[in-house]
Order: structure tokens, then sequence, then C-alpha cells
């Protein structure tokens, strides 16, 4: 059976090394090559004997993730499909920003159990979780490429296709490797939930200080529950008991990202409502227009509303900012990763 090199711990590298009769420091000097310069094959590692490297080729892998096409936005966003070895297929988003952050968007599942609405990962339902390994990798590759262009990966984002806290340990595991294995700093890295609020007390007790953003976009149970159904699981209010848990307990600042829907969530009363809600809290809300999908009929909130609606949470205490929407024109926006998964897996079907 190949071996994948990245589902190794630093232990389980050596106890396969040791079994092949290699002494301690070549698990160091392989460890250097996969993780310090991130090399794409084995014969750039070149301080390892000819020997080693050709039974490296021949009983491990370097990776699983196979591309299958990428997408490249007039915004500079970079859209990569992958297969998995069981067939199944993920999308990993690569962001450009002016300010020289370039920031992966990375999934943690095949699909999406959640079934939010206006999001076609939801949409396509789940089909299974990512290992930690699956999910680091994804930052891994686009860190690879990054330093071949004299640049770095400055961020990561668990925003991809899945519910991070759905798939709780493998997601934790692979934060834990992004900072350890890739030296991505903590407050680089951002876990996204829609508000599993057992996951939220858990994640409070890791110690860590990776940020965390939870899609909220509603003000109200009835409201939310039709656009979340996660909310009739875990409403509001046990929702934000546990974000106010979270705060005490690390003092650290949350997200709450709010999809603006034309006519839907962008009114005054509900930017108050919001406001009213959040009173008090340390937190800070992103508003983002509704990214397009085939499967949700509605459209992004009008310019005038979302500034309207930005300017009244201010009013009640709460800031807010518009974020700006990248890679609209290839589907690679929030909310927005499924369409070419379906079209691969129907192609591949005929």
């Amino acid at each position: 059976m190949t071996v994948n090199l990245y589902d190794l711990s630093p232990e389980g590298l050596a106890g396969l090394l040791a079994a092949w009769g290699e002494p301690r420091f070549r698990a160091n000097q392989v460890r250097e090559w996969l993780y310090d310069k991130r090399v794409s094959s084995f014969d750039e590692m070149r301080n390892l004997p000819k020997k080693l490297r050709d039974r490296l080729k021949t009983e491990t892998t370097l990776g699983v993730l196979a591309p299958i096409s990428e997408q490249a936005s007039h915004d500079g966003t970079l859209k990569r499909l992958y297969r998995l070895p069981d067939g199944q297929m993920i999308e990993s988003v690569l962001m450009p920003y002016d300010d020289d952050r370039r920031t992966a968007c990375i999934s943690t599942q095949a699909g999406c159990a959640m079934g939010c609405v206006f999001c076609a990962t939801g949409q396509m339902g789940f089909a299974r979780h990512l290992t930690a390994a699956e999910i680091f990798e994804q930052a891994v590759l686009f860190a690879r490429e990054l330093e071949a262009q004299g640049e770095r990966l400055s961020n990561v984002v668990l925003m991809g296709m899945g519910e991070p806290f759905h798939n709780y340990d493998e997601s934790l595991a692979a934060v834990r490797r992004l900072m350890d294995d890739l030296g991505i700093g903590a407050r680089h890295i951002t876990v996204s939930t829609v508000g599993l609020a057992p996951m939220i007390r858990r994640f409070a007790d890791e110690g860590l200080q990776v940020r965390l953003a939870i899609s909220l976009h509603a003000a109200t149970d009835e409201e939310r529950s039709a656009l979340l159904p996660v909310n009739k699981r875990w409403p509001l209010a046990e929702l934000m008991v546990a974000c106010r848990e979270y705060v005490e307990k690390t003092g650290r600042r949350i997200s709450f990202e709010w999809t603006a829907i034309q006519g839907e969530n962008d009114t005054p009363e509900q930017a108050r409502a919001l406001g009213k809600l959040l009173k008090g809290l340390l937190c800070h809300v992103n508003i983002i227009p509704l990214n397009p999908t085939g499967g949700y009929a509605h459209g992004p909130s009008a310019a005038d509303r979302v500034d309207r609606f930005a300017a009244i949470l201010g009013e009640c205490g709460v800031p807010a900012t518009v974020r700006v929407r990248r890679g609209i024109d290839i589907n690679a926006g929030c909310g927005q990763l499924k369409a070419a998964v379906l079209n691969k897996q129907a192609d591949r079907s005929e």
C-alpha cells in the first residue's frame, strides 16, 4: 500500500524510515524537503541516497490531490479543481491582494451537509469528510507555487467546500499542521462555521489564536432557519450564548459573515435587529453581497442598500465593512464552489 507522506507525523515518518533500515537523521532530511523546501518530486531531495529516493518513489507519494483543471479570474483569483483518490472532487481558491497578501481558501469536506439555501456547495449535498492531510495539502500546493514565484502564502481560510466544525478533528489537525509545518501564523488562519454551538465552545478551549468567523445572515430565528437549516438545531439564542462564552474565554473578536440578499435581509429593520443581537459583543460584521448560484433565485443587494445596512450597524455600535467580491466570473466566490465539481462528475458518468 502506498503511503502518503503528508499523512505521517514526525514520529510516523521516523518509524517508516527506521523500518527500512535508515538512520534517524534521514527523517529530518525528508521533512526539510517536504515542509521547508516544499519540493514536488523525490528527485529534488538531493542529499538522500538514490536507493532511498527510489524506494520513496515506489512506496510513498508526495500528496494525493490530482489537479484536474484551473480557472483564473480577471482580478487574479485562481480556482483549482482536484480529484481525490476515491474519485471525489474538491475545489480550492488562491486570492491575491494589493497589499501583498496571498490567501488560500481551502475545503474541509467534499460537498457539505449543512444545506444553506444560497450556497452552491450546500445545494450539492455531502459526500465525505476530508482527512487532515487532504485539507493541509491544498495549502501546501499553493505555498509551493507562490514560493517558486518569489512570493509566500500569507493567509489561509477554511471557507471552501464543507463545514469545518462538522469535520472538527481533521480540520483542527490541519490547522495545527498549517502552523507547525507551513509556518502560517495562527492569526493569519480563519476557521468559518455556520454556527455549530457545541463546537464553538470546544474551539474556545483549544488555546489557539486562530480567527473564528460565523455565517449569520439573519437576525431572527424564522429568517435564519429559512436560509440555514442548522439554525433549527442550534437557534440564535443558543448560538449567541456560545459566541459570548467564546469571547469571554479567549478575549478574541468574532467575525460574523452576512450575505446581503436584495430585498431579503438587507433592510434597515434587519440591520437594527442585528445591531441589537450583537450589542456589547466583541465582534465585526463582514457584509458580502450575494454571489450568484444556479440553485438560488435571489440576487445581491444593491450597493446603496449595503452601505446603508453597514451605516446602521455602526450607529448601533457594531463595526461592519463591506467585503470586496473576488473571483465571481469563475464561480470562485463565497458560496459558489460547486458547479465545476458537478460538471466533472457528470462528465465521468457519461
